[in-house]
């Protein structure tokens, strides 16, 4: 969350430090989701191999790199490297944080704790505004000098310095996934995690056989497993799931958590108007998603997602109506006055909190429960390429 939140507020100073084009700058933007593809793509194979604590802590460890890396370019090319490597870190953790919680957590509060997935990209995304306009109204500008000379868009990056290693310290402190155990034949060790996990020692035995009797096609888990040969096709849910990752970026989110400092900007804030205003969105996402994750389990997975597209069609009209009407401040540059202005800022909020209560955790929760044991690795990793390459 950090990670992609921090280059809002940071996208005109880039251009000045790089002297970018649009286009050069947009790059500047989007190469870390390269990066997320390709992670994303990756990552379930790798985690069946090597186990899916061993591949977060090798993401972690790019997401230091990434951090330093991307605070101390000189230009953009080590710039977009550092970011494809922190891309990279952002799609295997996006895919495998979901399938460890999914394959740890109890079944009747699953969905809930599926949804802490969101709640922590949503918190990062948060901690990132917080910390840019901090950092902003401390130094004068993004593009200021600011402690030991530096300046202060490359502390913005620092920032994530301090997230990535806790990261780090804290994947040393869980067991791995008991249901990879079974899959590679563990399944004495498997059965000390789910004690661990709280299950008493018959529970632990037959959560066991439940997850072997699941492995039922009788090898490692491996790509080729999204094709089901029976019926000459690939199985229907894969394509689902990657319907629900690409909607989940189609809706438009993006824009706001990327860009969204730009938007405000071009609506006639100032810059520390414009970063405040990302840390008031930042904490309605938080709040929406906690709505989420005391409703999921409830009412549903599907009844949000409805609720939630229509809640986000209707707060996007409203701010297409609103921006069409306004006026050129100067050149191709609108300019929202008095009540359009509030009414921008009151529908983009909705937008966002509409987002938060559905479209944002239920697509993570459905991931990871959705898809077979035999092939959810693989399952995973095709949606996140999927959800990926549509952001």
């Amino acid at each position: 969350g950090f990670d992609s939140g921090v280059i809002n507020g940071t996208v005109e100073a880039l251009q000045k430090a790089f002297q970018a084009s649009d286009i050069g700058s947009g790059f500047n933007v989007a190469s870390m989701l390269l990066g997320c593809a390709a992670g994303a793509f990756l990552a379930g194979t790798l985690a069946d191999k090597l186990g899916r604590r061993t591949v977060l802590i090798i993401t972690a460890v790019f997401f230091l790199i990434s951090a330093w890396g991307s605070g101390a370019a000189g230009s953009s090319a080590v710039f977009i490297f550092a970011r494809i490597l922190g891309g990279f870190a952002v799609g295997a953790a996006s895919i495998l944080c979901p399938a460890y919680i999914s394959e740890v957590a109890p079944a009747k509060i699953r969905g809930a704790l599926a949804s802490l997935q969101q709640l922590a990209i949503v918190l990062g995304l948060f901690m990132a505004f917080v910390s840019n306009y901090l950092l902003a109204q401390a130094a004068g500008g993004a593009s200021e000098v600011f402690w030991l000379g530096f300046q202060t868009w490359r502390w913005m990056f620092w920032m994530e310095l301090i997230p990535s290693f806790v990261f780090l310290v804290a994947l040393f402190l869980i067991p791995e996934s008991p249901r990879f155990l079974v899959a590679v034949g563990r399944a004495a060790h498997a059965e000390k995690v789910f004690q661990r996990l709280g299950c008493l020692v018959e529970e632990a035995e037959a959560k066991v056989r439940e997850v072997e009797a699941s492995l039922s096609a009788g090898h490692k888990p491996r790509m080729s497993d999204l094709y089901d040969a029976a019926a000459r096709r690939i199985h229907p849910i894969v394509w689902v799931g990657v319907g629900l990752a690409a909607f989940q970026q189609f809706v438009g989110i993006n824009v706001v958590f990327y860009y969204g400092e730009v938007l405000w900007r071009a609506a006639g804030f100032t810059e520390g108007q414009a970063l405040l205003t990302n840390v008031i969105t930042g904490a309605v996402n938080i709040g929406s998603t906690l709505v989420a994750m005391a409703l999921i389990d409830r009412i549903g997975r599907k009844p949000l997602l409805i609720v939630g597209s229509a809640g986000m069609a209707f707060t996007l009209g409203v701010l297409a109506v609103v921006f069409s009407r306004a006026a050129m401040a100067s050149g191709s540059t609108p300019g929202l006055q008095g009540g359009d202005a509030v009414t921008a800022l009151i529908a983009a909020n909705l937008y966002v909190v509409f987002f938060g209560i559905s479209w944002g955790p239920v697509m993570w929760v459905m991931l990871g429960e959705m898809f077979k044991n035999q092939f959810r690795g693989a399952a995973l990793s095709v949606s996140g390429f999927s959800q990926w390459i549509s952001n």
